[in-house]
């Protein structure tokens, strides 16, 4: 019998840090293209997709770059990494 993944709590932040993501997306566009900082998130599903799509096109990467200016991109445990 499976148990459910538990949710993150309300307010609990990733100890992952903003910085580092957006470096990673935005700076190096090919890495970022790769999906690296999806990697560095911890969702490995998404960032296999943004490796061999090219960040879905060019079209994720925009979208994700803006979620981590923004302050609303999730690691894999949906915890918002809003530390800079």
């Amino acid at each position: 019998m499976t148990q459910p993944v538990p949710q993150a709590q309300e307010g609990q932040a990733s100890p992952k840090s903003r910085t580092t993501a957006l470096l990673l997306a935005l700076l190096f566009p090919i890495v970022g293209l790769c999906g690296i900082h999806r990697f560095y998130a911890g969702k490995t599903g998404t960032g296999i997709l943004w490796l061999f799509t090219a960040g879905l096109l060019g079209v994720g990467q925009l979208v994700d770059i803006i979620m981590i200016v923004v302050g609303t991109f999730r690691d894999k445990q949906a915890r918002m990494i809003s530390t800079w």
